[in-house]
């Protein structure tokens, strides 16, 4: 009778690993930055609505939802100014960036990075 569960355990655990393995798929930080461009990630379990993206405290861009789980890939020269100046990354290097908005319970959402920042 013993033998009966011995194929099950195998199962079980790739069942295991395989949940740990995703579970720590996010350890991305939600913010992230390359020469070229710009990703931000929604970590959370709710929808954020009226997202702001600034870059340097000038150049700004917008997305109107960002799913849960949804990421934003953003080339740099698409963040404009508002008199309509684009990044322009052969001259600028990213210093900070902020992100705002809100979630589906009306909560503010806030993500700042720096150079350094995880």
């Amino acid at each position: 009778m013993g033998s009966r569960f011995t194929g099950r355990r195998p199962t079980v655990l790739l069942i295991a690993i395989v949940t740990v393995v995703c579970a720590c798929r996010s350890s991305d930080p939600p913010i992230r930055v390359t020469r070229d461009a710009l990703v931000v990630e929604n970590h959370t379990r709710e929808e954020w609505r009226d997202v702001t993206v600034t870059v340097n405290g000038y150049y700004r861009g917008t997305s109107k939802t960002l799913l849960p789980g949804g990421r934003l890939d953003a080339n740099l020269g698409n963040f404009v100014t508002g008199l309509g100046q684009r990044f322009d990354k052969r001259r600028e290097r990213v210093t900070r960036v902020e992100v705002r908005a809100t979630d589906a319970s009306g909560r503010p959402v806030t993500l700042d990075w720096t150079p350094g920042t995880k």
